[in-house]
């Protein structure tokens, strides 16, 4: 059996970037930041409805939406960010 060193080392090379990891933070950035911009507008616009209900430009029915809405909003900004503190603390504590 003739196996050609260029042959192997071709393949190997080939592998090995077929293998390699992929940086992929851009689109987690892009993700991040796509949904602080929905957090904040929402939050924005859940300020207005409450500021319009107070001066009588809206019912108390969007008002109560508005509040809730903002209030699950902000629990969901909450879990997430105790999930991410988690995932941290949990690399930190990987032996190396």
């Amino acid at each position: 059996m003739d196996v050609k060193t260029s042959f192997v080392s071709q393949a190997y090379a080939n592998a090995r970037t077929a293998a390699a990891p992929q940086s992929k933070t851009g689109e987690a950035a892009h993700g991040l930041a796509k949904l602080a911009d929905t957090f904040m507008g929402a939050l924005q616009e859940h300020e207005s409805t409450a500021r319009a209900a107070m001066s009588g430009g809206a019912d108390p029915h969007a008002l109560v939406q508005a509040l809730a809405s903002s209030q699950l909003a902000v629990e969901t900004v909450a879990t997430v960010r105790d999930r991410v503190v988690e995932a941290y603390q949990e690399i930190l504590r990987m032996p190396v």
